[in-house]
């Protein structure tokens, strides 16, 4: 009966071990999800195809302000950039009927792109109707993004929030 018992002990043990050696721990899941992560970001910047969806800006003067709604972004794309952030901060020479933002159009040109180890840099000139806007991105491989603007008739601004694959309703309205 002991006999018995000690191999019916062993046999649970061998199927125990085997079964938790088949699965993976949270912390390969999330290495995995990392990765996966990191190389979906990694396939936007190759494609300079991106939306950014901007979380928090800060002004020349330095307070951070959260915003409070997803609305704002900027859709880059090597054909044709939208933007629509808000501004807060000194303006040079804007004009009376402006609605204070930054809200433009156009092509991007100069785009150069610079990897690091733990993220990357993209940097691009935008000539919108009124104004010229040099945006740099910085990209991090868990997918927050710093955007810094600088402009001819506004002071320099900062954005964080995230980047995204754009929406498959602008990609098919591209093609």
């Amino acid at each position: 009966m002991k006999a018995k018992l000690s191999v019916l002990t062993l046999f649970f043990a061998v199927l125990s071990f085997s079964a938790a050696a088949q699965e993976k721990t949270k912390k390969q899941l999330k290495e995995e999800r990392e990765l996966n992560k990191k190389n979906e970001i990694k396939a936007l910047l190759d494609a300079k195809n991106f939306v950014f969806e901007a979380q928090k800006v800060t002004p020349q003067g330095g307070r951070l302000i959260q915003l409070d709604y997803s609305t704002y972004f900027l859709n880059f794309n090597t054909d044709n950039t939208t933007c629509d952030l808000p501004f807060f901060g000194r303006g040079f020479n804007v004009g009376y009927n402006s609605d204070g933002g930054i809200k433009f159009e156009g092509k991007p040109t100069n785009i150069k792109v610079e990897n690091k180890k733990n993220n990357t840099v993209l940097k691009a000139t935008v000539r919108g109707r009124t104004d010229t806007y040099d945006l740099t991105f910085t990209v991090f491989y868990n997918g927050s993004a710093t955007l810094n603007v600088n402009s001819n008739n506004r002071a320099a601004i900062s954005y964080d929030g995230v980047l995204n694959a754009p929406k498959s309703e602008e990609v098919k309205d591209k093609n």
